[in-house]
């Protein structure tokens, strides 16, 4: 009985390729099985496993849609044109990608592999492309090991046919979600996978529902995770879009995240980004921050001018210059300040670019040309801001905190369930802390009243 679980779109196999690995995979002298996160295998039990095979490590080829590396493929290929996975040459770069991405966790993966062998197999598609254990091939490759363990999923004829593309999508996945000591993606490739998937017939629900620990979740405490990952991953992502297409350079992700390191960078910056771009889609919002329907379309431009230039001083972080525009906003001053970015940088004269600039140096002659204005600004900006927080008065500070606590978002069921312990803490301060000043206060009213008597 076949147990195929998908309609959607085959992916193409390459004939030679395929009939080349099914001739030289072999068993070996002793014979795995293992099951894999491959359809219904797991549900199976023992009759899900699937034999593991030595395979040559030359006949194994890297998929461009690798999650690892999205950002850096699409880069690549808006620039250069598609990348043909059967060519040599298009291996290179992609095991370029792979080097660059995470040196530390590959070396660590190789000493493991040097020391105790390849622990578990890799997943490939008949035809030898890896779904699953990219890293491990190019570990293999450095050491000189001619075979490789993959399970090796079926082709034409077999039982349950050929994999869907959205089933490689699940297969890739599964195994994404996994913390057992893989490379983990960065978070920005993370978020262009999702987008992926998405497009490719798989929805983010289903994405998230293939992840153990939202298993038993109430729908109320799915949704809650499905707007996390919105608000973490492709919210962000869809202002990303946006910022390239001002700049003209739709898809060139590779401008945006220098990688794991890049604590401070541009793709962390769109996450506070894209809160405040939900608030000024907002009508009821927007009015708070005292921002015209029309002015949207400039403090966007000013705000990707900002990300544009990343680099701030040392007392100065991007993500915090980011976070602190909607306090800019509802300070007419400050606001009037930052404003001036939006009409004051100027672009770079043809002289000043070299052939050989690629776009990250662009950015950066871009950043050094317009740095006194925008630091100046954005500095005067937070000054203003930051002195009219120096004239609050308890009154204030009071009238302020009853409007946080409230907030429209203050509401217990959307806390993460980890963090309800440490929220009944807060609340529990809040008391006694309210309780002190009430003390206070009417202690300091009825000296006022005796000072009005003698009066």
């Amino acid at each position: 009985m076949s147990n195929k679980i998908s309609t959607d779109t085959e992916r193409k196999i390459i004939d030679d390729f395929a009939k080349e690995i099914k001739t030289k995979a072999e068993k070996g002298t002793n014979p795995e099985k293992t099951v894999i996160e491959f359809r219904n295998d797991r549900q199976r039990g023992k009759a899900g496993e699937r034999d593991v095979y030595l395979v040559p490590v030359k006949l194994l080829r890297f998929r461009k849609d690798n999650g690892r590396i999205a950002s850096d493929v699409s880069s690549y290929e808006k620039l250069n044109g598609v990348l043909d996975e059967t060519k040599e040459t298009t291996q290179e770069i992609l095991r370029n990608f792979l080097k660059e991405k995470d040196e530390e966790n590959n070396l660590k993966l190789k000493k493991s592999v040097e020391h105790s062998g390849q622990n578990e197999p890799a997943i490939i598609t008949c035809d030898g492309f890896l779904i699953n254990g990219n890293r491990r091939k190019m570990t293999m490759e450095e050491l000189k090991r001619e075979t490789m363990k993959v399970v090796i999923l079926p082709g034409k004829g077999d039982e349950g046919g050929p994999p869907t593309i959205k089933e490689i999508e699940q297969i890739e996945n599964r195994y994404q979600l996994q913390s057992d000591g893989k490379s983990e993606y960065t978070n920005f490739d993370r978020a262009i996978s999702i987008q992926r998937k998405i497009r490719n017939g798989m929805s983010l629900k289903d994405q998230l529902q293939d992840d153990p620990t939202h298993v038993g979740l109430t729908e109320k405490e799915f949704n809650i995770v499905m707007k996390k990952y919105q608000d973490e991953f492709l919210g962000p992502l869809e202002c990303i879009d946006r910022y390239l297409d001002t700049l003209d350079r739709d898809s060139l992700y590779d401008t945006i995240s220098e990688g794991r390191a890049d604590r401070e960078g541009r793709w962390y910056s769109f996450i506070p980004y894209y809160q405040l771009y939900k608030q000024l889609q907002d009508e009821k919002t927007r009015i708070k921050l005292e921002v015209e329907e029309d002015e949207i379309g400039d403090i966007e431009d000013v705000a990707f001018k900002i990300i544009r230039k990343k680099d701030f001083p040392d007392n100065m972080k991007l993500m915090q210059v980011i976070r602190t525009i909607p306090r800019i906003l509802k300070n007419s001053g400050a606001k009037k300040e930052l404003m001036k970015i939006q009409t004051n940088t100027i672009d770079l004269d043809k002289s000043e670019v070299n052939d050989s600039d690629d776009l990250k140096i662009i950015d950066k002659k871009w950043g050094k040309k317009n740095e006194k204005l925008i630091i100046g600004r954005v500095k005067e900006a937070i000054r203003r801001v930051d002195h009219e927080k120096d004239l609050d008065t308890p009154l204030t500070l009071l009238a302020d905190a009853l409007k946080k606590l409230n907030h429209e978002n203050m509401i217990s069921a959307n806390l993460d369930i980890h963090k309800v312990d440490e929220a009944y803490k807060k609340t529990k301060e809040i008391q006694e802390r309210a309780h002190e000043l009430e003390k206070e206060f009417w202690e300091h009213k009825q000296a006022a009243k005796k000072l009005l008597k003698k009066k």
